[in-house]
């Protein structure tokens, strides 16, 4: 066996410990917008297949549990009690929790903390932090000016600054930093939208692009990591321009300030996401929830992961949201095909046990703990 023992989640996200309904329970197990169709349920998928493998024992019941067995045990000990157990099983020594993502919702960084046993830092997402100011903002110039306070004033009790811009945007949009004329405009014509048809999410491209260079700043200032959402996620996602290359521009503009940047997630993109780590000097990666959500097959994941990907640019992330499930299951696939490939390596004679043991501590929690200087 591999020693993956030590791992420190570096992208991840609170959780719920409400006793959920098993209509809300399946929600937090999907990605769609709209429920399973008429027949199956969200068990009914690889996600649904690890959750009755693995978590059915840590609420007492035999692995492979049928779905209706696992809601009606989770329904029996309680949303509390099963967030415990799962988080405690998780065995992580520490938690980056993105905090801009329905926050009123779920647990916040220290309750995470004290559930999970182990450390917990606030990552802070630079759109929900706008969106935050522009609610109470008279004009644009208090928009902009209000902004850029909160962001640097949230970001002293941080570990680093997280963007959506892909989601929002998509990575196709104008890489470079706008004027404050152009942002103060942009803030305007929100704020004017806002008021006259309700509120509407941050979705333009020069307030987008002012909050990353205002992040870039700070990142640089501080030493943070920028965190970047790459690939899957829900409708909102326009695909084949959440491409991390498209970025590239930018990325550039961050390697020349030494400042980290984070992918996250990656799929469909992990060979991409794998050669920008191993071509720019700044950029890091991980394969996130696609570990819970590929199931049985994510060992392949795994494989495409460190088939051109430094080991030095890879993280551990969970990216678990909602449910304890979801941080559980994502140490246990890692650990599980991360241990599967290194094997097979010393099998082969690729590697020797010391070097898989190595390989392991980088992914793990050691470049986690370099980059975000834990």
């Amino acid at each position: 066996m591999i020693d993956i023992e030590r791992l420190v989640d570096h992208h991840c996200h609170g959780i719920i410990t409400d006793t959920l309904e098993r209509p809300r329970l399946e929600a937090l197990m999907s990605e769609s917008h709209r429920p399973a169709i008429p027949g199956v349920t969200q068990f009914d998928k690889p996600l649904g297949q690890v959750i009755r493998r693995y978590c059915a024992p840590i609420l007492d019941l035999e692995p492979l549990a049928s779905a209706d067995d696992y809601v009606r045990r989770r329904t029996e000990l309680g949303g509390e009690e099963v967030a415990s157990r799962l988080m405690k099983a998780t065995r992580v020594a520490g938690m980056l929790i993105d905090t801009g993502h329905r926050s009123d919702d779920i647990l916040g960084v220290e309750a995470m903390g004290a559930l999970s046993g182990g450390f917990a830092h606030e990552v802070v997402r630079i759109e929900s932090t706008m969106e935050q100011v522009a609610r109470t903002a008279g004009s644009g110039l208090e928009l902009i000016d209000g902004f850029d306070v909160l962001v640097r004033e949230r970001a002293a009790g941080a570990v680093a600054l997280k963007s959506i811009v892909a989601y929002r945007t998509t990575f196709a949009i104008d890489q470079t930093r706008p004027t404050r004329a152009e942002a103060i405009a942009a803030a305007d014509a929100w704020l004017r939208r806002n008021e006259a048809s309700g509120w509407r999410r941050l979705e333009d491209a020069t307030l987008i692009r002012h909050a990353l260079f205002q992040a870039l700043d700070i990142c640089t200032e501080r030493k943070f990591p920028l965190q970047l959402h790459v690939g899957v996620g829900d409708l909102d996602v326009d695909m084949p321009k959440c491409d991390p290359t498209v970025f590239i521009p930018f990325v550039k503009q961050a390697e020349e300030r030494d400042v980290p940047i984070t992918l996250l997630h990656s799929f469909p993109f992990v060979q991409e996401s794998a050669w920008m780590a191993e071509v720019f000097s700044n950029v890091y990666f991980d394969v996130g929830f696609t570990l819970n959500f590929t199931g049985p097959q994510a060992r392949r994941i795994m494989e495409e992961a460190l088939g051109m990907g430094p080991f030095f640019k890879q993280l551990y992330s969970s990216d678990a949201f909602g449910l304890a499930e979801l941080h559980y299951l994502g140490a246990v696939q890692f650990r599980r095909v991360l241990d599967a490939v290194l094997s097979d390596w010393i099998a082969a004679g690729d590697c020797t046990a010391k070097d898989a043991d190595r390989i392991a501590a980088m992914i793990g929690f050691e470049n986690t703990e370099r980059i975000y200087r834990l």
